[in-house]
């Protein structure tokens, strides 16, 4: 009997935001631009650059508007970036970035206490943003923080998610992913909770996103699978994390899910050995060893070992 799965999925390395974001070490614009050209030769069909978010807020994202600039841009790879409000927009446009995505916290606690308003209502907000996105020739899509559990409300109840999905859908945001910032996600809640998305929406592209925090992302990525969705965020070397969450570790590593994927005979379009080129570099780079099972132990298709013979 075989396991129901999809045949193949499409990534996204979020490294060079999510994950250097994070990092204490600041990248220079030319050790960005080594590792994103290196991943989209690696055969990435989606990076996230960066974010035009204020540098005093995100410094190590600072410099995103002259990653754009100088970027070497494959043709057939889509750049996007993350944005906060109007200027973000205004500056994505200003670099050439063509695809920008919004963010709101699933977690109405966590929402109000940041920003005084319910997260169906700060996507409400977002209409400007959108309609200035699109004037500019910009995509636009949304992501929904904390959907699978906050610190502050443990699980979020589903009708809450829907809410802000709705709220995206009426700002004509119709690609939307739902983040495991928390690393609170598992299994079975992942499986319904995707299954029930993709039955109440199926207008929406789906992607998700998780965090290894508690050593479930793969297995909450199979559990996405299982369910039918094919679009999943990942982060080179597995560096991340979210800085306000006690403990939370950093992204599952790009090269632990293109390795799962193939042993299971699901396409990606990435070269495997490439990506784990670009990990090592980064982790050169960054100076410490970071969270990957593959840079630890290797593919296991390389585990070719001779049996010690007998004296």
């Amino acid at each position: 009997m075989s396991m129901d799965i999809v045949k193949a999925v499409t990534l996204c390395e979020v490294g060079p935001r999510d994950g250097l974001q994070n990092e204490k070490t600041l990248l220079s614009v030319e050790e960005k631009l080594e590792l994103i050209e290196a991943v989209a030769d690696a055969g990435f069909p989606v990076i996230e650059v960066g974010s035009f978010v204020h540098p005093k807020a995100v410094p190590q994202m600072a410099d995103t508007d002259e990653v754009f600039r100088r970027l070497r841009r494959k043709p057939g790879v889509q750049y996007r970036a993350l944005i906060a409000n109007l200027k973000g927009v205004e500056r994505a446009a200003g670099c050439g970035c063509t695809k920008v995505k919004l963010n709101v916290s699933a977690s109405k606690a966590h929402n109000i206490a940041n920003l005084n308003r319910a997260p169906a209502e700060t996507v409400a907000g977002f209409q400007g943003c959108a309609d200035a996105a699109r004037a500019a020739g910009m995509e636009i899509s949304g992501s929904i923080s904390m959907a699978f559990g906050s610190p502050w409300d443990r699980e979020i109840p589903l009708s809450d998610v829907k809410e802000i999905v709705d709220a995206y859908l009426a700002v004509g945001v119709t690609e939307i992913s739902l983040s495991d910032a928390s690393g609170q996600a598992y299994p079975t809640q992942v499986y319904q909770i995707c299954a029930e998305m993709a039955r109440s929406y199926p207008q929406v592209t789906w992607w998700l996103h998780f965090h290894n925090t508690r050593g479930l992302g793969i297995s909450n990525i199979m559990a996405g699978m299982q369910a039918g969705f094919t679009r999943f965020d990942s982060a080179f070397a597995g560096v991340g994390g979210c800085p306000f969450v006690p403990g939370a570790a950093g992204n599952v590593a790009t090269e632990d899910v293109v390795h799962l994927c193939d042993e299971m005979g699901v396409e990606t379009g990435v070269d495997l050995d490439r990506s784990m080129e670009v990990s090592r570099r980064l982790v050169q780079i960054l100076g410490h060893n970071t969270d990957s099972y593959l840079l630890r132990a290797g593919k296991s298709k390389d585990l070719i070992l001779e049996l010690p013979v007998k004296k």
